[in-house]
């Protein structure tokens, strides 16, 4: 993948800017129990989805007003836990990269805006474009929230670059036709151990920009 062609980064949050895993995890777990479903079963699916989503997998048999209370739930246990949140490595490292090749970048997430915004400040990062679920009419794996990122910086989507850590965020980059950056072991344009290794690429990159 040649990173010279890339003039702004999308990230997700939870899990690629913000290490929020084991707060996300035991926000599930803590619903599921609460709603007699099985916490591996939401664990599986919940990851880098929107909660009505994950909730609609879950429990099918849910009208709306029921999967928008179970929503609301679960993101009431997530606000105040940020006990162990922080940055992942290499996050601040690669956003001084972005800002010393003025690079544009957003982050794009399935969050509120207020779990965002207090998961992001627990990080120290303060995002200059945010896109949170409540931006969108469809979220990840849809590609609304990407594009609507992209054209927030006014950016075209095929010179962006999409950072993630779950298949639906993958998928999400794929379809509004960005180059995508995988962490976790999963498969993009390219594959990243942490951020710390994008900081590089970019710093290597040919200045074709």
């Amino acid at each position: 993948m040649e990173l010279a062609h890339i003039d702004a980064v999308l990230f997700d949050m939870d899990g690629t800017l913000v290490d929020s895993d084991l707060a996300v995890e035991r926000a599930w777990q803590r619903w599921s129990a609460e709603y007699a479903v099985d916490p591996a079963a939401a664990l599986a699916v919940a990851h880098g989805r929107p909660a009505d989503q994950t909730i609609r997998r879950l429990l099918p048999a849910l009208d709306d007003a029921a999967v928008a209370v179970a929503a609301a739930r679960q993101l009431a246990l997530q606000y105040d836990d940020l006990s162990d949140v922080t940055a992942t490595p290499g996050a601040h490292e690669v956003l001084a990269v972005l800002a010393r090749l003025g690079l544009s970048w957003a982050v794009v997430t399935s969050a509120d805006v207020r779990l965002a915004k207090a998961r992001l400040g627990a990080a120290g990062i303060e995002a200059p474009v945010l896109v949170t679920v409540e931006d969108v009419r469809v979220g990840k794996p849809d590609p609304e929230g990407y594009l609507r990122a992209a054209a927030l910086l006014d950016v075209p989507p095929e010179r962006c670059l999409v950072v993630e850590d779950a298949e639906v965020g993958l998928q999400a980059g794929r379809a509004a036709g960005a180059m995508t950056a995988a962490l976790k072991g999963l498969d993009g344009d390219l594959r990243l151990v942490d951020l710390t290794q994008l900081a590089d690429g970019l710093l290597s990159a040919p200045t074709a920009r």
